[in-house]
């Protein structure tokens, strides 16, 4: 199957990738910019070509019949936002009950513009005691960079102006859709 997932990804749509980091076996992956519906594809794409197994957290609304089992076989982790359950909580323990996790994470939390970014995947990351892996999506470039990987140093305004500072480099599919302060 890396074969099939290498022969789309880099010959039927031309991207290709910068990794200069190992994937440790507990992470937070902190993906951006997040524009457009097709990072979701591309970077699918890109983790089965290296047989990366990452989960990821997206509204239960998705999870319908017949798309629900497909996304869960994907590491699709429902998240119902009309009760006020701790998020972020949950996590934590998924990463506490296994020897290996990778959460991927967007930090816009919105494919529109948004400055205040969600930190729940600092928290999560710092919570369970795991670094967070940045990975770029770069469209002009046609590139997905993974290069950097932070230990939550507690100071969240230090650690995230790294994180925010490291992104603002890369550009989405949509660049007004991608806002730092």
């Amino acid at each position: 199957m890396r074969k099939f997932f290498q022969l789309i990804f880099h010959k039927v749509l031309g991207w290709k990738e910068k990794i200069d980091i190992t994937l440790p076996p507990k992470c937070v992956i902190c993906i951006a910019p997040h524009t457009s519906n097709w990072d979701f594809i591309i970077g699918e794409l890109f983790i089965h070509e290296y047989g990366w197994k990452a989960h990821f957290m997206m509204k239960k609304d998705w999870f319908f019949w017949p798309l629900g089992p497909i996304l869960k076989r994907m590491g699709g982790i429902p998240i119902d936002r009309s009760h006020k359950t701790s998020t972020v909580e949950q996590m934590i323990e998924m990463f506490k009950q296994r020897q290996i996790f990778h959460l991927g994470i967007t930090p816009e939390g919105t494919r529109k513009a948004n400055p205040n970014w969600k930190k729940g995947f600092y928290y999560i990351a710092q919570g369970a005691n795991v670094p967070i892996v940045l990975i770029a999506i770069d469209y002009p470039s046609k590139s997905i960079i993974a290069e950097k990987v932070i230990e939550p140093c507690g100071d969240i305004e230090k650690d995230m102006r790294i994180i925010k500072d490291y992104f603002s480099v890369w550009t989405g599919k949509y660049p007004q859709n991608f806002v730092i302060e």
